[in-house]
């Protein structure tokens, strides 16, 4: 077979991931009409068609398919490699892209990342905030973060956070109009900020447990949101019941903005960690992030004789 372009190869790699040539050209930074001709020669080269072209985009072909599949582990292995060359200038270099809850990305990820930035200017990282269970393998995420008892078996865990709990919480008018739930049973009969999921579509089951049992409530109300921040909004503009990570709503109900019920309901979750795959290769960038989140194992406690 004739010798191939790989910078043609590379053009296909990220045309045949993006399933776009808008997006793959603004990631490539060239234009669409060079990368169809890239396309076009590769395919001419080959002997074979490997893009579908559509009014909506482009997907892969079955050869396309397979072509992706065997050269996108060697193009990334040598991405890695050349940037683990940085650890040779001195300084950890590259993109990091990890994927997120909005939450872990707001108190924990950025105050403990924002302090590697100064010192390392050329690292850059790229968070993006996700509720569903994305392949973070196929999406092209280096890592990700979930609660420990969420993460596949065949991935790696770093913890990176304590132990979690939720807090019911209203606003002191909400509660003016409304009597407090002493138990989970009764928050049917409340107004509550619903959270819809993305990977099931469904909407969140509040969480509870005393005295070993355990009880999920499928709560009703006006309104429904995707992320966490509206939902505590709601929550504090008095319109319904919020079911939030407690760390987030700490200050308010010590200023007396919030009203915290069924505190001796909520139950405690694993904690933040980030995972990988176990193959993945780590990059001297990667190895800083990891080390710079990760959470301190709790020192045993001495004891006198």
């Amino acid at each position: 077979m004739p010798r191939t372009d790989f910078n043609n190869l590379q053009t296909f790699i990220v045309v045949a991931r993006e399933r776009s040539f808008t997006r793959a050209a603004a990631q490539l930074g060239v234009s669409q009409s060079a990368l169809s001709h890239c396309i076009r020669g590769l395919e001419e080269k080959l002997g074979i068609r490997l893009l579908t072209r559509t009014t909506r985009g482009v997907s892969p072909t079955e050869a396309g398919e397979r072509l992706l599949a065997s050269i996108s582990p060697y193009y990334e292995g040598i991405e890695t490699e050349l940037t683990a060359l940085s650890e040779l200038r001195g300084k950890p270099a590259g993109t990091i892209r990890i994927s997120s809850h909005d939450h872990a990305a707001s108190t924990i990820l950025w105050p403990k990342l924002a302090k590697l930035l100064p010192e390392y200017p050329e690292l850059k990282l790229e968070i993006n905030i996700n509720y569903g269970f994305i392949d973070i393998v196929a999406e092209r995420y280096d890592a990700g973060v979930r609660q420990g008892d969420q993460i596949a078996r065949d991935m790696i865990a770093v913890r990176i956070a304590p132990d979690m709990r939720m807090a019911v919480v209203g606003s002191p008018a909400y509660f003016s109009n409304h009597s407090k739930p002493r138990t989970p049973h009764e928050l049917t009969e409340h107004n509550c900020a619903n959270l819809r999921l993305p990977t099931y579509g469904g909407l969140y089951a509040w969480e509870f447990a005393k005295d070993g049992k355990e009880l999920q409530v499928q709560v009703q109300g006006q309104m429904i949101f995707n992320t966490t921040p509206q939902m505590l909004t709601a929550a504090e503009e008095g319109f319904a019941l919020a079911y939030v990570p407690e760390d987030l709503v700490e200050r308010q109900i010590a200023e007396g903005r919030l009203i915290r019920v069924l505190e001796d309901w909520s139950p405690a979750f694993p904690g933040y960690h980030l995972y990988y795959p176990s193959r993945r290769q780590q990059s001297p960038a990667f190895a800083l992030v990891v080390e710079a989140l990760r959470y301190p194992a709790p020192q045993p406690r001495s004891t006198t004789a």
